[in-house]
């Protein structure tokens, strides 16, 4: 395959929040990402940061109460709103990252006919080509490498790619985008690299990174298939549900410490998207998005 030139990553990158507002993001993490990634030394490094024995033992640590003291530290960096989740003591800085959210403040468009975010986010939207390509920041990624399977690849040609990022201040529980029938779930073993926009822009982390997917077969939009991507700092992905039926909104699963991805694969002629999500990621920017709202719907 042609090798697709890539742009000098920049710590710099933009979002259209859910009130049309652009907003720019530039933290001293995406900075020290950058130099981690593009510099000869902090890649040297990354080969020890992302492998799966390093998060597990940066988990096992988050996992005990010693590690209570992080927790507000964390909130009071990220400016983080703590009034819509469920008021308790926290074991850990797990328990804290995997916290509940007040079933109040993420209300399921319950239209049959509408696709909903599995999860809360920054949403990019891609188109599939006849071979199941798209690309991201200059990185061309194919479903039969993601998936591991050429067959399944196959059925989303000419479909689409969601992709919903997860910041670290984000909720870090997922559900399911629709009403149906799920698979049992496949992982896929890899190692952890962060998804920050500064790594994707310079590897494919895609089809590096530890990843689990189901498929759900649904009524009214086909076959979904849905894909927790793990990251640098999440080793654990943690799905709740084998092979069963399943609803809109209910809870799939959680991640654990870190940002994260969730991939939605869409069949061809089956969903139609909102049309601001695809203007907006032809522009450059993700768009924020929220847990059970509406992404699309039915054809």
């Amino acid at each position: 395959m042609k090798k697709t030139k890539t742009a000098i990553p920049s710590s710099v990158h933009r979002c259209m929040g859910r009130d049309g507002v652009i907003r720019v993001e530039d933290s001293g993490q995406d900075r020290f990402l950058q130099k981690l990634y593009t510099s000869f030394y902090g890649r040297v490094l990354l080969k020890v940061l992302t492998q799966p024995g390093f998060s597990k033992a940066a988990g096992a640590f988050l996992d005990r109460r010693a590690s209570r003291f992080l927790i507000r530290p964390f909130i009071e960096k990220n400016h983080m709103d703590m009034r819509p989740y469920v008021k308790r003591p926290y074991r850990s800085f797990n328990d804290f990252f995997t916290r509940e959210i007040l079933p109040t403040e993420r209300m399921i468009d319950c239209d049959p006919s509408h696709l909903v975010s599995p999860s809360d986010g920054k949403l990019s939207v891609y188109s599939l080509d006849e071979t199941a390509e798209f690309t991201i920041k200059g990185s061309v990624y194919t479903l039969e490498r993601i998936l591991k399977n050429p067959a399944l690849a196959k059925r989303y040609e000419g479909g689409y790619a969601c992709v919903f990022r997860l910041c670290v201040d984000d909720y870090h529980r997922y559900s399911y985008p629709a009403d149906g029938e799920k698979s049992e779930n496949i992982r896929i073993p890899g190692i952890l690299h962060t998804v920050n926009p500064v790594a994707v822009e310079s590897v494919p982390v895609y089809h590096e990174n530890i990843r689990e997917y189901c498929l759900i077969r649904t009524e009214n939009f086909g076959t979904l298939l849905q894909m927790e991507v793990g990251a640098m700092m999440v080793g654990r992905i943690t799905n709740y549900d084998g092979a069963c039926e399943v609803k809109k909104g209910q809870e799939k699963g959680r991640f654990e410490f870190g940002g994260s991805t969730v991939i939605l694969l869409l069949q061809k002629d089956t969903v139609r998207i909102h049309r601001k999500f695809f203007d907006n990621t032809q522009m450059g920017f993700e768009t924020i998005v929220r847990m059970g709202e509406s992404i699309g719907e039915r054809i």
